[in-house]
């Protein structure tokens, strides 16, 4: 997850990501191959009406800055987390309306590679606050928002992380991989 430096993920409504793309470059090897650990990705409604049809597009386009990545996604499940959908619109998508916790434990005991969780912001804080994430891979971006969608704001306990892995980019951006300790 993009993080800015003083924790934020987004800017909220109508957010303005360019903050987190400018660096694709530089982490693009990262992100591919944590991609390629994966096939399935959980995905919250708010964020999977843009998010979906944005890597849609950047497959349909091989010369795409984004097309590796969206040749991944493509082939990965997607997971949507929704209150108010009842069916998926797109392709190689499910929805899933029920208690976040019973389902995603669901799915981490199927068959299979690694889940990988994009967002949004609110859908990632609900899966912190329930420990439904087992590693987090952080980029802490050289940005201070002042305000925005923070992860951990809807934390009741603390929650103690072990650092696997620290990568310091050339750009300013910090790669922290860390598993959670249960």
């Amino acid at each position: 997850m993009q993080v800015s430096l003083d924790g934020f993920n987004s800017t909220g409504p109508n957010d303005d990501q360019k903050w987190v793309t400018w660096a694709w470059d530089e982490i693009k090897d990262y992100v591919l191959d944590l991609a390629n650990t994966c096939d399935t990705e959980l995905i919250g409604r708010k964020l999977a009406i843009d998010y979906i049809p944005f890597w849609d597009e950047a497959y349909a386009k091989p010369d795409s800055l984004m097309y590796e990545a969206a040749k991944i996604k493509a082939n990965q499940k997607k997971v949507v987390f929704s209150n108010t959908l009842e069916k998926s619109q797109w392709d190689n998508t499910v929805v899933i309306n029920g208690n976040l916790k019973n389902e995603i434990n669901n799915l981490k005991n199927q068959n299979g590679k690694d889940i990988i969780v994009y967002g949004g912001s609110s859908f990632v804080a609900s899966l912190v606050k329930e420990n439904l994430i087992d590693e987090y891979h952080l980029f802490i971006n050289p940005i201070a928002l002042g305000s925005g969608v923070p992860i951990f704001d809807k934390l009741e306990a603390w929650q103690q992380l072990k650092l696997k892995k620290s990568i310091t980019c050339d750009c300013g951006i910090v790669i922290l991989h860390y598993d959670l300790i249960k």
